[in-house]
């Protein structure tokens, strides 16, 4: 928009996110001889010497502004009458100077990070509190293992495929080693938000979106570990499945409108019977009352996620296996054995053929379910392998009442 590289719309998007961030400081600075120096005035004029500098001389003149700018925060925080000033105004100042020089460059980005500064600035109570009373050494150690697992053994992991059938990913693997973790933190964080029932099925329903059989794989592990949860473990693993409904909609819709509303009348069948089921079991939770407390110790097992990751690794070589054996043998076959690895790979695959007009949309119907319940197969043993026979007999009827309501309208659409 031609509004948008107007220079004095960028220079009163720097003032305001002066005014912005000042704001916030200005309500934090207190009264009397004690109070902080900067305010709202020094934060906008801040923010607007960084649009000037930039405007005036460049880059050259900006490092000026701001090498002046932190030597007064650093006299006014040595000069400060408080005991211990803290340097969080100081930084935020010197920061508001550059979002202002970035906003005659990049006037969104620069708007976008001065609304995260002045959040983190207005929660510092809470994020105090958080830090310092809601999270256990052992939650922090958790987190640090996630964070070196993602960020430092993922990059060196080769990204091909090796192994028989040329059907294993190292990558891959260990992506799901990473997912497993993930939800597992998501499960226990959200138990700690929401309490040990909303708290899984919510993260059930968002992680399911990623994977279902690795979150019902975590819902299983930590229903083994904590039997007291077993059924808001439950309800996070029906959940996911309402994800996978929701899901294979949107790649569907994205891939071949045409499936898509071949297959409306099965996936509504399907995410109905999923909802109403998990719905069950997250009223039973309510109804049971908060014995089972709030979440506590490890926030996830990477012993366990890498044995899942594993298992989910040896489908997807068993899936490769039989292709190689049965060839293409017909599109039902083929959709079945790709759908115990994913069934939303397998489903875009055939509503692509639908696409380039290859096959008509209601022939699509078949193998896309063929693929959801082969999937369902995998998960039901996922279930069984991480959570054990309790967890798996509650897992098996949403499961089979899924995957029978969508067989049904598919009966019912094609007869």
């Amino acid at each position: 928009m031609e509004f948008v590289a107007n220079p004095w719309f960028r220079a009163g998007a720097a003032i305001g996110i002066g005014l912005l961030i000042g704001l916030e400081r200005e309500r934090r600075k207190g009264d009397g001889p004690r109070r902080i120096s900067a305010g709202i005035r020094t934060f906008s004029i801040t923010s607007t010497l960084g649009a000037a500098a930039v405007m005036a001389g460049g880059e050259a003149l900006l490092v000026a502004a701001a090498l002046g700018v932190a030597v007064l925060a650093a006299v006014a925080y040595w000069r400060s009458p408080a005991e211990d000033p803290g340097v969080t105004t100081g930084v935020a100042l010197v920061l508001t100077l550059i979002l202002g020089a970035l906003a005659m460059r990049d006037t969104a980005v620069a708007v976008a990070l001065a609304v995260v500064v002045a959040v983190l600035l207005a929660s510092r109570s809470r994020l105090h509190r958080f830090v310092r009373q809601a999270v256990s050494e052992t939650e922090l150690n958790d987190a640090l293992a996630l964070a070196a697992a993602t960020l430092v053994v993922l990059p060196l992991i080769p990204d091909r495929y090796v192994g028989p059938f040329d059907a294993f990913n190292p990558r891959t693997t260990w992506t799901i080693v990473i997912l497993m973790m993930v939800v597992g933190g998501l499960g226990h964080a959200a138990q700690r938000l929401l309490g040990p029932g909303r708290g899984l099925a919510a993260a059930g329903l968002a992680s399911g979106f990623v994977s279902s059989v690795a979150t019902i794989g975590a819902m299983g592990e930590r229903a083994a570990r904590a039997p007291e949860r077993m059924r808001p473990a439950v309800a996070g693993a029906v959940f996911s499945s309402v994800a996978t409904v929701l899901q294979m909609a949107m790649v569907l819709g994205a891939t071949s409108a045409a499936t898509l509303g071949a297959m409306s009348v099965p996936l509504a069948g399907a995410g109905t019977l999923a909802i109403g089921y998990a719905a069950f079991f997250l009223r039973r939770t309510a109804e049971s009352g908060p014995a089972a407390g709030a979440a506590s110790g490890h926030a996830f097992s990477i012993g366990r996620a890498v044995g899942l990751a594993a298992m989910v690794s040896a489908l997807t070589v068993l899936s490769a296996a039989l292709q190689a054996w049965f060839g293409t043998t017909g599109l039902w076959l083929g959709a079945a054995i790709a759908g115990f690895a994913d069934t939303h790979s397998a489903a875009v695959s055939v509503a692509s053929l639908v696409a380039a007009g290859k096959l008509p949309a209601e022939e699509a119907v078949v193998p896309i379910l063929c693929a959801l319940s082969t999937n369902a197969v995998s998960k039901l043993v996922m279930a069984m392998t991480a959570g054990g026979p309790r967890f798996a007999a509650q897992i098996g009827p949403g499961l089979i009442l899924m995957i029978a309501a969508a067989w049904i309208g598919a009966a019912v659409l094609l007869h």
